[in-house]
């Protein structure tokens, strides 16, 4: 990314809740069989979405959707909600999160890049998920969770000095845009 894109992204992102944000590269990226074991094993979102696994595919073909990306970018904003308890009453304070996913992939679509966007746990657009039996209904607007992608996302907050642990009720939410110019495609 030139100096120049990046000044132009950053001025647009100060309009923006961010809580911290960094850029990071392809093969910073840790991709984790035991991450998805989780959630498999741990969310009551799995095999219900288009945005989850087994939907999103395995851990190796979510690695190599992530691949002709050159770069990241790694934001966070957060939440205090009533009960960090209750999944569902917290999923419910994400809205915001996903909006800022939204108009921030538009903002680098705008400098010319291609964007794929990972975002906060599973997809809320619809109140039924056509999952299994239709297609997504909006696969623009849907924003798969980066965690179901494998990826492990504290390790990029830890590498980089990103803060997740607030205490209390206050949830952090996680978005990973990958990012790479139009007409560029990277051989590896």
């Amino acid at each position: 990314m030139t100096e120049k894109k990046k000044i132009q992204i950053e001025k647009q992102l100060l309009e923006f809740p961010l809580a911290q944000y960094t850029y990071i590269r392809w093969e910073e990226l840790v991709f984790s069989e035991q991450v998805r074991h989780i959630c498999e094993t741990e969310c009551p979102r799995y095999g219900t979405s288009w945005a989850c696994p087994p939907a999103v595919g395995t851990v190796e073909e979510c690695r190599e959707k992530c691949r002709p990306y050159e770069e990241g970018f790694l934001f966070t904003s957060f939440s205090e909600v009533l009960d960090i308890e209750d999944l569902e009453g917290t999923l419910a304070f994400r809205a915001a999160h996903e909006e800022m996913t939204r108009q921030i992939c538009g903002i680098f679509r705008e400098q010319g890049f291609e964007v794929m966007a990972l975002s906060t746990e599973s997809c809320a657009i619809c109140e039924t998920c056509a999952y299994p039996k239709a297609p997504c209904r909006h696969p623009e607007k849907m924003f798969p969770c980066v965690e179901s992608y494998g990826i492990l996302v504290t390790d990029l907050a830890e590498k980089y000095g990103i803060e997740f642990m607030y205490g209390g009720n206050v949830v952090t939410w996680f978005s990973l845009l990958f990012f790479k110019e139009k007409d560029h495609e990277k051989v590896f």
